[in-house]
């Protein structure tokens, strides 16, 4: 079990003082402990992929965090520099005030320009910021990235007001049904966190504390 939890878990470092070392740190471990993924910032992943070449480990970056505010054009931009500098999966923030203002038209286009931008060379999941949505905007927010071709969907950025909780990740799995992802994320510190995920309909966990989940 320990091993497949592993594989569910996307090892992560976003704090903005990261430094080199611990970066090298992060996918030495990542190496490790065979999880998923590295997850780092759009700085870091040139790094990363340096680090994990010739492992099965891949490098995750994040677009548009933590705020989601930067325009589709931007988040097209820096999905196509992150992915020519090796990543391979890539987590975008929605535009969280269009969302709550009712624009959906404009959440769908955000969300299309990154899916395009990676189209065929990364797979895309949609943070979609769960603290800051009422349940009915949480649900948009998931048939928008369905619609607009996401692989996977995210509760948070872990840089708000709140992480995920096993509530929105059964809302998110069964707005979005078995065949996209959910990644739950934020606040998933140990082994019975993870499981509890899991079980609500998490397929993917994004944790700072990875190797305390699978060694306990």
């Amino acid at each position: 079990m320990t091993n497949n939890i592993a594989k569910m878990i996307d090892h992560t470092l976003l704090k903005a003082d990261s430094v080199k070392d611990q970066i090298v740190t992060l996918c030495k471990e990542a190496r490790e402990y065979n999880f998923f993924s590295v997850c780092v910032n759009p700085t870091w992943v040139k790094e990363a992929a340096k680090q994990l070449e010739g492992s099965d480990v891949e490098v995750c970056t994040v677009i548009g965090f933590p705020l989601g505010a930067s325009t589709p054009e931007t988040k097209a931009f820096e999905t196509k520099d992150a992915i020519a500098d090796g990543a391979t999966e890539v987590d975008m923030v929605i535009n969280i005030g269009e969302l709550k203002a009712g624009n959906d038209k404009a959440v769908e286009n955000d969300i299309h320009s990154v899916v395009n931008a990676a189209k065929g060379k990364a797979l895309v999941k949609v943070i979609i910021e769960t603290s800051l949505l009422t349940d009915e905007e949480k649900v948009r927010a998931c048939e928008l990235s369905v619609k607009a071709g996401a692989d996977y969907v995210k509760t948070s950025t872990g840089f708000s007001t709140g992480g995920a909780t096993l509530e929105d990740v059964k809302l998110m799995r069964e707005t979005v049904g078995p065949d996209i992802g959910v990644k739950a994320s934020g606040g998933v510190r140990d082994k019975e966190d993870a499981h509890a995920m899991i079980e609500a309909g998490a397929s993917r966990i994004g944790a700072s504390s990875g190797i305390k989940i699978v060694t306990e």
